[in-house]
C-alpha cells in the first residue's frame, strides 16, 4: 500500500513568504538611524545616563534590532510596530538611546501611512489612549508636576507619529479620490460628447433624407418614365418635372447646410417647416403622381387658429412628407388620403401623466398593391426615421398594411403649456 505524499509535496513547490525589496529611501533611513546611535553611543550620550541594570553597551541591542526594521516599514508595517515597540520598551531598561526612540516614531508613522485602513484608524485612538493612561498614572504615582512630562513625551513618541501619519494618509485618500471623480467627470463628459455627436448624426440625417428623398423619388419616376415611354409629350413633361424637383431639392439642399453652418434666426424660420406648408406639399405631390394615377387629398379636422409646439409641427410635416414620397414610390393608383385630428390622450398615458392637452394625431391611407408604371426603389429609412421623430416626442408610431391600403399613423403628445406659448 503506498504511502501518502505529504502536503508540501502536493504544491508546486516551498512555500515562501515574497518580501518586495527596500524603497531607497527605507534603505537611508536604516543605515543613517542606525549609524547616528553608534555615534550616539560611542560619544557617551544616552537618553538615560542614571539606569545602572544592564551594562552601556546593552542599549545597542534594541538599536541594531530596530534599525533593520526601517527596510520594512512599508511592506510589513504590522510587524515593524510590533518589534519596534518591543524594542523600545528594552530601551527603557538600558542607558537609552535617543536614536532608537526616533526609529520607534517613524515605525508608528509608516504603520499608520502604509497599513491597513483599520490599523490606520486604531492606532491613533489607541495611542492618545495610552498618552492619557501614561499620564494619569504618573501623576497618581510620583504626586509632583513634573510627572506630566511622562505623558507629554509618552504623546510625543507615539500619539504624535500617529496623529501626523493619519492626518497624511486622510490628505492622500481625498487628493486619490478627487482625481478619481475628476477622471469619472472627464469620462461622463465624453460620454455625453459622443452620444451628442451620435444624435446630431442621426438628426442631420432625418432632415436630409426627409428634404431630398422627395424630389429624389419624384425625379426617378419621371426619368424612368422618360426612357420606358417613347413620347415627346411624355419626355418634355417628365423633364419639366424633373427640373422643377431638381431646382427645389438644391435649394432645400443649400437652407440645410447654410442652417448648419450658422443656426440664425432668419435660416431657423427657413428651414423649419409647418403644417401651413402641406396644401403646397401635396400639390407638388399631386403633379408628380399625376402619371401614376394618385390624387392627394387633405383633411384638417382640427380646431382652426390652435397653434402647436414647433417640434410637433415639424414632426408631422416630416412624417406626412415621407408617406407622400412613400406613396409616390410604392402606392397604386387611387387616392392618398392626409388627416389631421385633434384627440385627447387616455389617463395613464405619458401625455396625460404630464398634465398635457392632448395630442396630434396624424394618418396617412394610401392604397396598396402593385401598379402599372414606373416605380422607385425603397429602402426603409423613411420609416425608421418617422418611428425615431415620433418616440423623441413621446408618441406612438405605427405603420402597415390594413386590407387593400398601406395605413401610417402617428400619436404625437402636445403639452398644455407648450400650446400656450
Amino acid at each position: 500500500m503506498a504511502t501518502p505524499a505529504p502536503a508540501a509535496a502536493c504544491l508546486d513547490g516551498p512555500v515562501t513568504l515574497k518580501i518586495p525589496p527596500p524603497h531607497r529611501d527605507d534603505v537611508l533611513l536604516a543605515v543613517g538611524s542606525v549609524a547616528a546611535g553608534l555615534l550616539l553611543w560611542w560619544l557617551g550620550v544616552y537618553s538615560s545616563p542614571t539606569r545602572e541594570l544592564f551594562p552601556a553597551w546593552a542599549a545597542l541591542v534594541p538599536l541594531l534590532a530596530l534599525g533593520p526594521m526601517e527596510l520594512l516599514r512599508r511592506s510589513m508595517p504590522r510587524v515593524t510596530l510590533a518589534v519596534g515597540t518591543a524594542g523600545l520598551i528594552a530601551d527603557q531598561f538600558t542607558v537609552g538611546n535617543l536614536a532608537t526612540v526616533l526609529i520607534f516614531t517613524d515605525l508608528m508613522y509608516a504603520a499608520v501611512v502604509y497599513g491597513k485602513p483599520a490599523m490606520a484608524r486604531r492606532l491613533p485612538v489607541q495611542t492618545g489612549l495610552i498618552t492619557i493612561a501614561v499620564t494619569i498614572a504618573s501623576v497618581a504615582w510620583l504626586r509632583t508636576p513634573q510627572a506630566l512630562l511622562i505623558g507629554v513625551i509618552t504623546g510625543i513618541v507615539s500619539f504624535g507619529p500617529a496623529l501626523t501619519g493619519a492626518t497624511l494618509r486622510n490628505h492622500r485618500e481625498a487628493a486619490i479620490a478627487a482625481r478619481l471623480r475628476a477622471e469619472q467627470t472627464a469620462l461622463l463628459a465624453e460620454m455625453d460628447r459622443s452620444q451628442a455627436i451620435v444624435a446630431e448624426r442621426a438628426r442631420m440625417a432625418r432632415e436630409l433624407h426627409d428634404m431630398v428623398a422627395n424630389h429624389l423619388s419624384a425625379i426617378a419616376i419621371h426619368s424612368t418614365a422618360a426612357l420606358s415611354i417613347d413620347s415627346p409629350a411624355t419626355s418634355r413633361e417628365a423633364l419639366g418635372v424633373i427640373r422643377e424637383n431638381s431646382v427645389q431639392g438644391l435649394a432645400e439642399m443649400r437652407r440645410l447646410i447654410g442652417l448648419l453652418r450658422d443656426a440664425g434666426a432668419g435660416q431657423e424660420a427657413v428651414a423649419t417647416p409647418s403644417l401651413d406648408g402641406l396644401d403646397a406639399l401635396l400639390e407638388q405631390a399631386r403633379t408628380n403622381g399625376a402619371a401614376s394615377g394618385l390624387d392627394f387629398v387633405l383633411r384638417d379636422d382640427r380646431p382652426s387658429g390652435e397653434p402647436l409646439p414647433a417640434p410637433v409641427e415639424l414632426a408631422a410635416y416630416r412624417i406626412v412628407q415621407e408617406s407622400v414620397t412613400n406613396a409616390l414610390k410604392h402606392a397604386a393608383p387611387g387616392t392618398v388620403t392626409v388627416r389631421l385630428a385633434r384627440e385627447d390622450l387616455a389617463a395613464g398615458t405619458r401625455g396625460a401623466a404630464r398634465g398635457g392637452a392632448g395630442a396630434l394625431r396624424v394618418t396617412v391611407v394610401s392604397p396598396y398593391g402593385d401598379r402599372p408604371g414606373p416605380r422607385a426603389p425603397g429602402s426603409g429609412a423613411g420609416l425608421i426615421g418617422m418611428r425615431e421623430r415620433t418616440e423623441l416626442l413621446g408618441g406612438a408610431f405605427e405603420a402597415g398594411r390594413a386590407d387593400a391600403v398601406w395605413q401610417v399613423r402617428a400619436t404625437l403628445p402636445v403639452e398644455e403649456e407648450a400650446v400656450r406659448t
